[in-house]
C-alpha cells in the first residue's frame, strides 16, 4: 500500500527480483493530481490527456488521473526511469501496455476508494478489485457467473460464505481475463475455479482442471476489498532485473528520459550518442 508519488518503491522493486511480479494498491486520494497544474499533468498522462480532459464527472476525472498516475509511478519504479517517461498503450479490448518496452506486463484495476497495479517482469499478469460489500450472489448465478461446479459448490456453503465466495469467484476470473488481454469477451460461465479452497488451476465447467502449472493465482482481502491476482509464466523465467538502464547505453537512456525542454546534464559529451 503506497501513500503517494513519494512513497518508497524499494519493496516493488525487490518483489520483481524474487517473484518476477509485484502488487501495488493506493487510496486515490494519495494520488490526486489537481495540484500538479496543466503543464505538469499533461506531462504525467502523456497520450491519455485527451482522454482525461474528455471525461465531464469530476469524481471519474480524478480516479483516471489518479490511477495512471500509479500505474506510470509503479512501471517508473520498476524501470529505473521518470514517470514521464513512462508511456501507456492500449489493446482492442482495452488492456494497458508499456510503450516501447514489453519486458515488463502491467494490469489496473480500480474501485471507488482503491486503485490496484500488477507488474510483472517476463511473464503476463491480471489484477482486479472489488469492494468486499458488493452483493453478488443470487438467482442468475449459472447464466452470468458461475459454472454448474461453482454453483453447486458455492449452494453447498454456509448462507454467510456465499456472497464472499462469488465475490473471490468475480475477482479471479476478472484477473484471468484480464491477463489474456480478453476482458468480458470470454464467457465466466465457461470456466472457473474452486470457490472454497485456495485457487490453483482454471477448472472446466465440470470442475475437472483445465489449465496445470501455467498459472499461478492468488486471492486476498485488502482495506475491506477482495483482490486477486492472476500471472502467466511464459517458461523463460522471470526477470530479475527490469530497468532499462542494464540493456541500454546510459547516455541513450538519458536522453530518452530526460523531460521535454530539460537541459543536458554538465559534462556530457555532445557525441555520446554516437558510440556503436
Amino acid at each position: 500500500m503506497l501513500s503517494g508519488p513519494s512513497a518508497d518503491w524499494s519493496g516493488v522493486r525487490a518483489d520483481l527480483r524474487r517473484h518476477g511480479a509485484a502488487v501495488v494498491c493506493a487510496r486515490p486520494d494519495d494520488w490526486r493530481t489537481e495540484q500538479a497544474g496543466g503543464p505538469r499533468l499533461r506531462a504525467l498522462l502523456g497520450h491519455d490527456w485527451e482522454r482525461y480532459r474528455a471525461l465531464t464527472h469530476p469524481l471519474v476525472r480524478t480516479r483516471f488521473a489518479a490511477s495512471r498516475l500509479l500505474l506510470k509511478s509503479a512501471a517508473a519504479a520498476a524501470l529505473g526511469v521518470r514517470p514521464e517517461a513512462v508511456e501507456l498503450g492500449y489493446s482492442l479490448t482495452g488492456r494497458p501496455g508499456l510503450r516501447g518496452y514489453d519486458g515488463l506486463d502491467i494490469s489496473l484495476s480500480h474501485t471507488d476508494d482503491l486503485l490496484l497495479v500488477g507488474l510483472a517482469g517476463g511473464a503476463t499478469i491480471g489484477v482486479d478489485a472489488e469492494r468486499g460489500d458488493r452483493a453478488l450472489y443470487g438467482p442468475g448465478l449459472g447464466r452470468h457467473l458461475c459454472t454448474p461446479y461453482e454453483r453447486e459448490r458455492i449452494e453447498a456453503l454456509p448462507a454467510a460464505e456465499r456472497n464472499p465466495a462469488v465475490l473471490r469467484l468475480w475477482t479471479l476470473k476478472e484477473a484471468y481475463t484480464k491477463a489474456l488481454g480478453l476482458g468480458l469477451l470470454f464467457r465466466f460461465t465457461d470456466f472457473g475455479f474452486s470457490p472454497d479452497r485456495a485457487p490453483t488451476d482454471v477448472l472446466r465447467p465440470d470442475g475437472t482442471p483445465a489449465t496445470v502449472g501455467a498459472w499461478a493465482f492468488h486471492s486476498l482481502s485488502v482495506a475491506d476489498h477482495t483482490l486477486a491476482v492472476a500471472v502467466r509464466d511464459a517458461g523463460f523465467g522471470h526477470a530479475t532485473d527490469t530497468t532499462t538502464a542494464t540493456a541500454l547505453d546510459p547516455a541513450l537512456v538519458d536522453a530518452l528520459t530526460r523531460a521535454p525542454g530539460e537541459e543536458e546534464p554538465a559534462g556530457s559529451s555532445p557525441g555520446a550518442l554516437d558510440r556503436p
